[in-house]
This record gives structure tokens, C-alpha cells and sequence, in this order.
């Protein structure tokens, strides 16, 4: 066993959890009277969410130095590089279940609270697994690599994935549970139906919202892993990461499509801080073995982003061009 480093003290968990709740109930609120996000709006409630890890880290360098700084740049933007596919599932679940454009962020704030908390709970396990011994690292390294031959994968297929809202078992088994009332009901989850309780379509929404976050948080958790030991570092890329999506779904949702090759740049960063991980624990036993830096993490990560978004691009562009010839 061995202990895992962190730069957080009791207070800075105490402070970081206010101002996370803090933030959350800024969202409740602002989503209580349900409309339909602006673009103005969103651009900048994005910048905001983007402005805020950006000071965090430049704290964080001030105050513990440039190493937890740098691990927190790298693990955040792993985090949000994989919240952007998450964003993609979210748009059609969105879709599938007709949700009106006014409930839509309510739908996405109640799924981002959900993953935070799912979050906590998978980066609480994985302080204990790697606690446990450096094992884990080749634990984790091995999920990863399975992960990015998956989604690799889903990426080489030609066919587009779609939601067939009548196969999610969360949602048959919440038609068993409780009647499903034909109508949304404006932001109401229940309402009371010839005297019985009855569910919205916006509670069975959100349910399926919360089943993907508990399959992405099997992805990313052991990614952050990959980039930082500090358990708060990966709390603090994962919740910077998450607060900002419900403003970027509405700045994105009309180019999510458009960037198409995505997933091959999440199966190559997927499969590297695997890599990085398997290296990391070869390297406790035998020291003749690299350990990838943070810094050669953070320029593979950021090329291949570039990459993917640029080739994206250029083959919507093209495909444009024929379409019109």
C-alpha cells in the first residue's frame, strides 16, 4: 500500500464543495423558469465556465507550485475532450424523447448533477483501488485501452448510432414502477393523475441522462487517473469539466454532428494516457522503463484534439462542396 499525494487540506475540500454547490444552485435557479437558451446566453455562460479552471489553475500555480498546476490543465482538458462526446449522447437522448428546447436545460443540469455526484463516488474507489498497490495503475491502463479499441470501433462504423428510447431497460423499468403520463408537464417530474402519482416524460428523460453518466464516469475517472494521483485534482477536472456543460450544449448543439471524427481522437487519448499508465507502473518496478511527463501528456493530448477538429472540418466542408455540386 502506499498513500496517494495531494495538495488538498480539509479546508480546501470544505471551500472547493461550497463553491461547487454554490455554483450548482446559481444554475437551479437560472433554469427554474424554463426558456429557450439564447445563443448570446450561452456563449457567455461558456466563457464564464471556461474563465473559471483557467484562474483555478493560475491559483493552484501560485499556491502549490507548476507540477499540480500542469497535471490540472492536462487532466481538464482530458476531462472536457470526453465531456463533448457526452454532450453528443445527451443531444440525441434529447431528441428521442421530443423534449421541448425550453426543459432542455433543466434536463441537462439535472444529468450534470447527477454525474457530479457519480463522479465522486467512481474517484472515491479509485483513491482506494490505488491505495491498495501500484496494481491498480495496470488496472486502470487496461480499462483504458479497452475503451479506446470500443470506441474506435463505434468510430469505423458507417451506420449513425441512434437512441430507441423502447429498449432502454431505465425506462421500462420506470413504466413498471409508476404510470407515464402522454405529456410533458412543464418542468414537473410528477403530477398527481385521476388520484394517483404518475411520472413525466421529463422524469424518464432524466433517469436515462443519469445511466450514460454512469458509463462515461467508467471512462473518465480512470482517464484523470492516467494524468494526476491527487484525488482533489481529479474532483476539481472533473466538476470544472461537467459545471460548463448545460452552456455548451446550446453553443455546440448545431456543430456536435459536424465534428465527425471525434471519436478517433478519444480512441488515441484513450489509448496514450492508457499507455501512460501501463509505463507508470513498469516504471515502480523497473526505473530503466519512461514515465511519460505531464507536459508530453498535455502537447499529445492538445495536437490530437487539433487534429481531429481540423480533419472534421475540412471533410464537413468538402462533403458540403459535393452535396451542392
Amino acid at each position: 500500500m502506499f498513500d496517494l499525494p495531494s495538495i488538498a487540506s480539509t479546508q480546501l475540500w470544505v471551500i472547493s464543495i461550497a463553491v461547487l454547490l454554490a455554483l450548482l444552485a446559481v444554475d437551479f435557479v437560472l433554469t427554474r423558469r424554463p426558456h429557450d437558451v439564447a445563443m448570446r446566453e450561452a456563449v457567455g455562460w461558456s466563457l464564464f465556465y471556461l474563465a473559471l479552471p483557467g484562474a483555478f489553475g493560475v491559483l493552484i500555480w501560485q499556491l502549490y507550485g507548476r507540477a499540480p498546476a500542469m497535471e490540472f490543465y492536462t487532466g481538464y482538458v482530458v476531462e472536457k475532450s470526453l465531456s463533448v462526446d457526452n454532450l453528443f449522447v445527451f443531444m440525441l437522448l434529447l431528441a428521442a424523447f421530443a423534449v421541448p428546447p425550453e426543459l432542455a436545460q433543466r434536463v441537462l443540469l439535472y444529468g450534470i448533477a447527477g454525474a457530479l455526484v457519480l463522479r465522486a463516488v467512481f474517484i472515491a474507489a479509485g483513491a482506494v483501488v490505488l491505495q491498495s498497490g501500484t496494481w491498480a495503475f495496470l488496472l486502470f491502463g487496461g480499462i483504458l485501452l479497452l475503451t479506446a479499441v470500443k470506441v474506435f470501433r463505434e468510430a469505423m462504423r458507417s451506420e449513425e448510432y441512434q437512441v430507441h428510447i423502447d429498449d432502454m431497460r431505465s425506462v421500462r423499468l420506470m413504466r413498471r414502477l409508476m404510470p407515464v403520463t402522454n405529456h410533458y408537464e412543464g418542468g414537473r417530474l410528477t403530477v398527481l393523475q385521476n388520484g394517483r402519482r404518475a411520472l413525466t416524460p421529463l422524469a424518464l428523460v432524466v433517469v436515462a441522462v443519469f445511466m450514460t453518466d454512469i458509463v462515461f464516469a467508467v471512462d473518465s475517472v480512470p482517464a484523470v487517473y492516467g494524468v494526476t494521483e491527487d484525488p482533489y485534482l481529479v474532483f476539481a477536472t472533473n466538476a470544472f469539466a461537467l459545471l460548463g456543460l448545460r452552456a455548451l450544449y446550446f453553443v455546440l448543439h448545431n456543430v456536435l454532428d459536424r465534428l465527425r471524427h471525434l471519436n478517433y481522437g478519444l480512441a488515441v487519448i484513450l489509448a496514450f494516457i492508457g499507455v501512460k499508465l501501463v509505463l507508470h507502473w513498469a516504471h515502480g518496478i523497473w526505473s530503466g522503463v519512461p514515465d511519460i511527463p505531464t507536459e508530453a501528456s498535455l502537447a499529445v493530448i492538445g495536437a490530437t484534439l487539433a487534429i481531429v477538429t481540423a480533419t472534421s472540418l475540412y471533410a464537413d466542408r468538402r462533403e458540403r462542396v459535393v452535396t451542392r455540386s
